[in-house]
């Protein structure tokens, strides 16, 4: 049945982005929103708002009692989550379907499967699909622990079962660090995800972060090819780009034929993303999770294919099946997302919220800004500090970089810093423009390049 009237459970710049799709459709829309988010674009934007509670998140935004009756208050029929929040969160899409309504995304059942690491890889390996060496499932007592991770050898990364973003994980070169660190993951993990579970994999080192989009049906699956992450600041993606420029074209329909395997094992139903990384000295991929909602980056695949990732998560939701087959995606040109967020990389990335006292928004071909900015809004504290992002499409990847630059000078947010600076140093780099980094690259560069951003950051 069709989408009528759409909440979205979510704030920022991804609410924005529902919004609009939903508008195209002609889907009304219900925006619900903490204390702090008042004023938000999200909420001027939508047919109709909804307080759910304080700023604090826990009150609000996770609150998923507050959130499905605001659904049913409203009369939606249907909830997007967005990303980050309660997008991955199972009984959240349980409890949304259990009160009659729509869950935009995989049934819970999937969420499940693919939303726990441990129970990805397992899933993985049925499928066929090359995973790191690691733990088959998780560790739940250190001297078994102890034992597997000498086997794999050192160094190795010890992760959370539950969640993402970088959080829970650590490196242990050697025994005595992967004994100090496992309580520490763990407790990080409890914190953040509400579950202390880990498991562990080898590191591979000056490995790139490669993903593939997805798009399912329940019965059938499809590729929108692959972005590459490598570009990482404490396992945070800065810069994304479609494709890679890594992959042969072998390798390339390797990858995504293994992600469509994956996704077809698990029946999944909406948009997804299969993260690997890939060893471009061997040639090597692995699977290491599954992200089942949108991602921050799904813009960049929209512009080399031209579909509208959103818009299908919300047709087939409301029970259309997919509406390309594989051989109608067709890779075009490239394009690039650098993520503009309230921080000065000047300063050791410090926080920076406030208010907007001027916006200044690039333009022009393949250039694309999504945001949830306008002149007089004040950037609330409590949330991420992503503002927007930029995405740009050209011919090649050396045109896009170019295009890149040109957009980023044009770009301005008066009364606050951003990350702006990093991404016009790192469009000016040679490894950069070579193509040549991996996930580890970065942090280094910054450390080396502090003087850079200092300068950027002072230039009008």
């Amino acid at each position: 049945m069709p989408i009528k009237k759409l909440l979205i459970a979510n704030r920022g710049e991804i609410a924005v982005r529902i919004i609009r799709a939903a508008q195209e459709l002609g889907i009304a829309t219900v925006q619900v929103h903490s204390a702090a988010d008042t004023e938000s674009l999200a909420v001027m934007m939508a047919d109709e708002a909804v307080l759910i509670g304080p700023p604090m998140a826990s009150k609000s935004y996770l609150n998923i009692a507050n959130v499905i009756k605001a659904a049913v208050d409203t009369g939606a029929d249907a909830v997007h989550p967005g990303y980050g929040f309660l997008a991955e969160n199972a009984d959240f899409a349980d409890a949304v379907e259990a009160a009659g309504l729509i869950w935009v995304g995989p049934k819970g059942a999937s969420i499940r499967v693919m939303g726990d690491k441990v129970a990805a890889r397992v899933a993985a390996q049925a499928a066929g699909v090359p995973v790191v060496p690691g733990s088959n499932g998780r560790i739940e007592d250190l001297a078994i622990a102890r034992g597997i991770a000498q086997d794999i050898g050192f160094p190795v990364m010890i992760k959370a079962a539950a969640g993402g973003g970088g959080r829970g994980i650590r490196i242990a070169h050697d025994l005595e660090e992967f004994e100090r660190l496992m309580p520490q993951a763990s407790a990080e993990a409890k914190a953040a995800f509400g579950d202390g579970g880990l498991y562990m994999e080898k590191v591979i080192e000056r490995a790139r972060h490669i993903e593939v989009q997805i798009l399912g049906d329940g019965n059938n699956v499809i590729h929108c090819f692959e972005r590459e992450c490598s570009l990482q600041r404490r396992r945070q993606k800065v810069w994304e780009e479609a494709p890679s420029a890594a992959l042969p074209q072998a390798m390339r329909d390797q990858l995504c034929a293994s992600a469509v395997a994956l996704a077809k094992a698990v029946q999944y139903r909406g948009a997804g993303t299969l993260e690997y990384l890939y060893d471009d000295a061997s040639g090597q991929f692995y699977f290491i999770e599954m992200n089942t909602r949108i991602q921050v980056e799904h813009p960049v695949t929209e512009m080399i294919t031209g579909v509208d990732l959103v818009r299908e998560m919300l047709r087939i939701a409301g029970g259309e099946p997919l509406r390309y087959s594989q051989d109608q995606i067709r890779l075009n040109g490239h394009a690039i997302e650098v993520r503009i967020c309230a921080e000065d990389p000047a300063q050791g990335f410090k926080p920076g919220p406030g208010t907007v006292t001027s916006l200044k928004v690039p333009g022009g071909p393949g250039v694309r800004f999504d945001t949830m900015l306008y002149a007089g809004y004040t950037v609330p504290p409590f949330y991420d500090s992503l503002l927007g992002k930029l995405i740009v499409w050209d011919e090649n990847r050396a045109a896009a970089i170019g295009r890149m630059a040109r957009a980023l000078g044009e770009l301005d947010v008066g009364g606050l810093p951003t990350t702006k600076p990093l991404h016009q140093a790192l469009a000016q780099d040679a490894d950069v423009l070579a193509g040549a980094f991996h996930t580890r690259w970065l942090e280094p560069w910054l450390e080396q390049n502090s003087h850079k951003l200092d300068e950027e950051s002072k230039t009008p």
